[in-house]
This record gives C-alpha cells, structure tokens and sequence, in this order.
C-alpha cells in the first residue's frame, strides 16, 4: 500500500482509523481474533507495506503474542471486541506488571444495544482493575491520534495502554488527517531483564509498587496533558462525558459547559472538581455502567447520572436530551427504520443440520456464531448459548448432572472457528472425564459471522499466504475421540441417520458438518441447480417453510385466485421460491411429500 503524503484529509472508518494510527506510530505485529464490532482493525492494518498482521487461534494468544513482540523492543497491537477481554484477562492483567518494551495497545470495542453480542459489558472496568490506562477517542480522527499517542505513552510510562472503542466509533466515518509512519524510539532486540520480565512473586511484588506509583504518574498526565478538556458554555448545566457519548452531548446541548475526558482512566480528579465548581448542575452522560459517575460522586461532588440516562443500550442525542430536560418529542428524534429479522442465509448449510435436531428432537447446547441464529422460530433448536467454546463444556455438564438422555438426547454445536478459539479444552474434558456427549462440528470452511474471515483450519493467513490447515478429524481423535464421522449437512436424510446413532452411542463422539459457507465466491462459483414450486402441484401444506429459508416465500390466495387455480377452497396459497435468492443447496426438495419442488428448468 502507498503511503499518502504528510497531513493528507481522508474519510476513514473508526476501524480504519485506528489501523492507520497504528501503521503511523511505526507497529510491526499485531495480532487479533476477529470479533464485531473491532474485525476491520486488522483487516485494514494486514493492507499495509512492511507489517505482520495475523488471526490468533483467540483473543488471550493474540495478546500473548502482542507481549512477545513488545519484549523484543517492537510496537504491537492486539485487537479484539468487549467479551474477547474476558479471554484474554489473564495476560492483560500480568502484562500490566511487566510493563513494556516496545509500545503495546490493546484495543478493546464494546458493543453497546448488543448489535452482535451476547452481552453489553463495559471494558472501562478492566482498566480500573487491571491498572492500565485506557484512552477513549469521541470520532474517527481522534481514534487515529489517540492510537498514535498510546504508543508514546506506553512507552514512556512502561504500560500497555488500552484504546476503548464502540460500536458507533468503530463503523462511523469521518475525516481524518494521515501522515508518515514514524521510527520508534526503542531498538527491536531482545534485553534480558529477569527481575521486570518473569513474573515470580519476588518479581511480582516489586513490580506492583512501580504499577501503583505509575498510577499516580499517569493522574498527573491526565490533569495538564490536554487528552482531557473543559469546554465552557453556559454556568446553568455542566456535562462531563467521553467517547460517542460526547457528540450526543454536543448536538443535544451546545449551549452546556462539557468536560470531555479523552482518557477513561485515571481520572483527572482536580479538573473534575474545578468543572463541578463552574457549574451549577452537574450531569454525567455516558453509555452502559456509571464508570464516570462512580468516580465523580466518589469525589464528594452531587451529580446526577444513570436517574436520568439509560444504563441498558445505545445513547443517541434525543435519549440524552429527554434525559436531562425531562421533555418528550425531542427534535432529535431519528427516524424509525423498520425491523429486519436475522435470518440464516439462503443455501446456509447450517440449516440442515438444525432442522435435523430440530426434528429429532435434541437438547442443543449452542454456541457464539451465525448458527445461533438456529434458537428463533422456525428451526428453534438451540437451548443454551453462553460464551465463546461454552457449548462443549456445557453439554457435558447437562450429562454428568442429568445422565445421558434421561431428558431428551444432548448435543453440543459450535463452529470451526469457535471451535478452535476454546473448544478443544471441553471436548479435552468429555474424553478425560468419561462422557458420552456428543460435538457437532460445523466446518463450513471460514469465520463466518465476523465477514469472511481466514482461521487455523481454511489454510491460509490474514495476509494470504497459504499454510498448514487443521484437520478436524485428525485432531478429534488425537485428542481420544474414537467416534469421528463427516457428514454433509445438505444431505439431511443422510445426517439425521449419523446424529441418531451417535446421540445414543454411550461415548465420546464428535459429528463434523462439511459444507462452504453460502456466502464464500468459491462456493456460489459452483455449478448448482436452481429450484421452482410447481403451483399445479402445490397443495399448501407449508412443510417448506419449516426450514425457515428467506427464498421460499408464501402467495396466499384470495377465493378467485384458487378457483382460477383449480384448488380447493380450503387452500389459502402456495409456496414460490425466489429465483434471485435460491442457493441451489437442495434441502427443500426431501420434505416435500407432493414432489413440488422441482429442479428449474435453464
């Protein structure tokens, strides 16, 4: 990729914006598990000359390697939304008291009203526990030069810093001013250190006073440093706020006096005090947990906060103005947009295989991907869904707590990403602990619900090259499971006979799903033939539109359209399959008892 010339104006992504900071301020590893709303990071950053960019197996590895690269004097970064914080907990927290060589970042994307998420949780909290500063940018300017200025403050202070994003920062655009990439000011190379690098207790516990006397430092940064500014305007309300919440603020009251806090944490506590004291209403806006808030009142000051703003979901400038005036039918209203229900694509392999279970009646511990769509209605055929890998061990608890189908067969789903992220370790677990559940598998050759993205089993990296690609039968049986068995999920008769007898076998089995995702340009390249529904043969029974696909669609009848038809009048419509959406996948044909779906003619 080119370099565009110093102080160029250009229109970037939030994402794109923190992979340009990160180019800019001279990164050369960085290291990521795709997650929404954070994936386009590393995406973006895997374009430029000169880096290595790559997907981690998870989130705790990707910043692992962030630290090794860190250790040997070059600039890293790790990416990963909010939950993938939870993964990766446990070197963020260590690496806190190692400090750093070359600057770290890790850049931690919550995804406030859950978009694609499981929860809302607010990372603020780990920079608060883990003592790591954290810098939260308001656009995508600022995200660029937030990420620039993290590297330099990492460096200085001898602290991985944590760079907090959203959903609205990540994907919004807006203008940017890019430069050169810079030389770091630390030599690569390794510098044997024992007493800052190896965490043994005696280690450990000296680090901990330079952690907390670091800490002290950075409350100092973050008084003078101009990260964290008063903006004054009128006495009568005062706002403090930081990230998104900020241009909610700013649009909802011009008028206000606004302190923006540019770093989440620490806190500046006597800019604080000094901005309550030229105010005579103090209100705290910010989105999910009342972190601000917490730290504000901790202060003695009488604010108000979550009374008046939501703890749940999204700010926008209307819930920020009703809020704080107590006023309803706010100009700042947005436009309704009307609902689109999630839907598995059409030609999603996936479906077979949940109509399967759907029929056969199973206890489904589910898992994080596309296929948790599979828990709505038609297919509704997942029970439990908790977090990344959960599903494995969870099916095996429901086993050991409740014996195998003494309530209905239990089965375990997860993808082959997620599989690979933190499944391995609970399948490990049914086999060293005597199980008998069993895993379904679902390799549909990429990391589907982020966008397309590679991993360990689709052979080849982020940045294209081709490499060792992880057999799933192999590994399965590696690890002791002595009943492995592909299926393809299309091909349900066929599956619903494999999940039959592995469901009552009393061992460990694991089923592998082998089908392309819909959406991969291998797979709609293929030659496939493209189905119709035979109106003559039609009888409107329905049987269908069980599997919940978008292209089968529903014409109902008025009394003359299916006397015109030649129908009984009971018949309410027929079923049409939408040439522009059929995948050609094949699974409608079997469940028609009447042989109307036919193969369309060229």
């Amino acid at each position: 990729m080119s370099v565009p010339t110093k102080e160029t104006l250009v229109l970037l992504s939030g994402n794109e914006a923190i992979a340009r900071g990160a180019f800019e301020a001279g990164v050369k590893v960085a290291s990521a598990y795709p997650g929404t709303p954070s994936t386009e990071i590393l995406e973006n950053f895997a374009k430029y000359e000169g880096v290595y960019a790559e997907w981690a197996p998870n989130e705790k590895v990707s910043v692992e390697v962030a630290i090794g690269a860190s250790m040997a004097g070059v600039r890293a970064l790790s990416t990963m939304k909010h939950v993938g914080v939870n993964v990766a907990a446990d070197p963020i927290f260590t690496a806190s008291y190692t400090g750093v060589r070359g600057g770290l970042v890790i850049v931690a994307a919550d995804d406030p009203e859950m978009h694609s998420s499981q929860n809302e949780q607010d990372s603020r909290h780990y920079a608060v526990a883990a003592k790591i500063p954290m810098l939260e940018p308001s656009d995508s300017a600022e995200a660029r030069e937030f990420t620039l200025l993290a590297y330099d403050l990492s460096e200085k202070y001898d602290t991985p810093f944590f760079l907090r994003s959203t959903t609205r920062i990540a994907h919004a655009k807006g203008a940017v001013r890019i430069g050169d990439p810079v030389v770091p000011p630390v030599e690569p190379g390794i510098v044997r250190d024992a007493a800052k690098w190896v965490m043994l207790p005696v280690n450990a516990r000296r680090r901990h006073v330079l952690v907390e006397e670091r800490t002290r430092a950075l409350v100092e940064y973050a008084e003078t440093s101009g990260i964290n500014r008063i903006e004054p305007g009128s006495r009568a309300l005062g706002i403090v706020t930081s990230g998104v919440s900020y241009q909610y603020v700013k649009e909802a009251f011009p008028e206000a006096s606004v302190l923006k806090l540019g770093m989440a944490w620490p806190m500046p506590e006597k800019m604080i005090l000094d901005f309550a004291a030229g105010v005579d209403r103090l209100v705290v806006v910010e989105e999910l947990d009342p972190h601000i808030e917490t730290h504000v009142k901790a202060l003695g000051l009488k604010a108000q906060g979550k009374e008046l703003i939501p703890i749940c979901g999204e700010l926008d400038p209307r819930i920020v103005r009703e809020g704080i005036t107590g006023e309803r039918g706010s100009a700042h209203s947005p436009e309704r947009v009307p609902n689109r229900p999630p839907n598995l694509c059409p030609g999603c392999p996936h479906r077979g295989l949940f109509f399967v279970l759907n029929k056969l009646k199973a206890i489904v511990s589910g898992d994080i991907g596309c296929y948790t769509l599979a828990a709505l209605p038609p297919l509704s055929a997942m029970d439990l869904c908790v977090c990344m890998g959960a599903s494995v061990g969870a099916a095996h608890g429901i086993e050991k707590a409740l014996g195998k189908g003494a309530h209905g067969q239990v089965v375990a789903v997860i993808g082959d990403s997620t599989f690979l992220h933190s499944g391995i370790t609970g399948l490990i677990d049914i086999v060293y602990n005597r199980g008998n559940s069993t895993v379904i598998i679902l390799d549909n050759g990429i990391t589907a619900m982020t966008g397309a993205q590679e991993n360990p089993s689709t052979g080849k990296t982020l940045q294209g090259k081709p490499t060792h690609r992880i057999d799933f039968v192999a590994l399965c049986r590696a690890i002791g499971v002595a009943h492995v068995y592909p299926v393809d999920p299309h091909d349900m008769e066929a599956t619903e006979v494999v999940l039959k007898r592995e469901m009552a076998r009393e061992a460990p089995s694991v089923v592998i799903t082998q089908a392309l995702c819909a959406l991969l340009p291998e797979h709609r390249r293929a030659e496939r033939p493209v189905y119709e529904v035979s109106p003559a043969a039609c009888v409107g029974c329905k049987a269908c539109s069980k599997l919940g696909c978008p292209a089968i669609e529903w014409v109902p009848y008025t009394p003359e359209d299916a006397a015109l038809a030649g129908k009984k009048p009971a018949q309410k419509g027929v079923t049409r399959i939408n040439p522009l959406l059929c995948d050609g996948c094949g699974q409608c044909p079997p469940l028609c008892k009447f042989n109307a779906i036919l193969r369309k003619s060229q």
